[in-house]
């Protein structure tokens, strides 16, 4: 079997659509689409299901999944060991996090690291979905869902806390809540979208005011930061986006307050790559180093 067929089958897999995969890949459609016709020719077996919505692997695909990233694993360490020192780390790393954390904690915290290594481009894909890390295509994430332990190393990162914030124009104009109830009765909300949020730990706006109802909901944090700062109503945001605008007040913030953790995760067989252990360094240095964020043991 030629193993490099492999890859391509990952790439498959991991996008879903052959014109996704070619672009990552830096080939062809038809390259792509003629190596994975090789490979289930080699195996007898059918890897994937061609749909209009895509390229859906099958049963016997998802069984030579692990082997095919046990191998490409394999040759990133072989590379990294022949090409990267400490201090001289090259290549594409990619980064999955939640849209809080990603784009007001990691990104602006990447100097650092990208100064050290010049060569080493990095990936950062930020979405706030139970789905995250459904597919092995990452080489670190940042979770608030801790995932099984059975195919990734998994870690305390930080806890963090989320309070209500608005804006001083929106307290002005509809006065400042004195109580849970009058909050609930007399405020506009501002909110995940209910329908569209399947991540656990952020289903807490019952738990903290029963009963109550968003006025306005959007499907990420950088909307409900917006709308907030736009006087549109009051957002229960992470302290290390609302305490960290000026812009914003806190409201009730001895009343309405919870804490959530972020988990730091990596697939099992890149634990020992020299990148991933940098990268995670580096997070956990920029966790430590914030005043909102309470930085994981070490």
């Amino acid at each position: 079997m030629d193993t490099e067929n492999l890859r391509f089958l990952l790439e498959v897999a991991r996008t879903g659509r052959l014109r996704e995969a070619a672009a990552r890949l830096q080939v062809d459609e038809t390259t792509v689409s003629r190596r994975i016709s090789r490979l289930e020719q080699e195996l007898g077996v059918r890897m994937f299901d061609r749909t209009p919505q895509g390229w859906r692997i099958t049963e016997p695909g998802r069984l030579v999944i692990p082997h095919a990233e046990a191998i490409e694993s394999s040759v990133s360490r072989a590379m990294e060991a022949v090409v990267s020192r400490a201090g001289d780390l090259s290549g594409t790393a990619r980064i999955l996090a939640p849209d809080g954390f990603g784009a007001n904690v990691l990104v602006p915290g990447l100097r650092p690291l990208l100064d050290a290594h010049p060569a080493l481009s990095l990936e950062v894909i930020t979405a706030t979905t139970h789905d995250l890390i459904t597919a092995r295509d990452f080489d670190v994430a940042v979770t608030l869902e801790r995932p099984s332990p059975r195919s990734a190393a998994v870690q305390h990162l930080t806890d963090y806390e989320l309070r209500c914030y608005a804006s001083r124009e929106y307290l002005d104009r509809h006065g400042v809540p004195r109580s849970v109830d009058e909050l609930r009765r007399d405020h506009d909300l501002i909110w995940y979208v209910d329908a569209l949020l399947d991540v656990q730990p952020l289903r807490v706006l019952e738990e903290l005011l029963p009963r109550a109802s968003a006025r306005l909901q959007t499907n990420n944090i950088t909307g409900q930061h917006s709308a907030a700062r736009a006087g549109l109503g009051v957002a229960l945001l992470p302290t290390y986006i609302g305490a960290a605008d000026p812009q914003l007040v806190g409201v009730l913030p001895e009343e309405l307050r919870i804490s959530r953790t972020y988990w730091l995760v990596v697939p099992r067989d890149l634990t020992e790559l020299l990148r991933v252990r940098v990268i995670t360094d580096a997070i956990g240095e920029l966790v430590a180093e914030h005043p909102h964020l309470m930085a994981r043991p070490r």
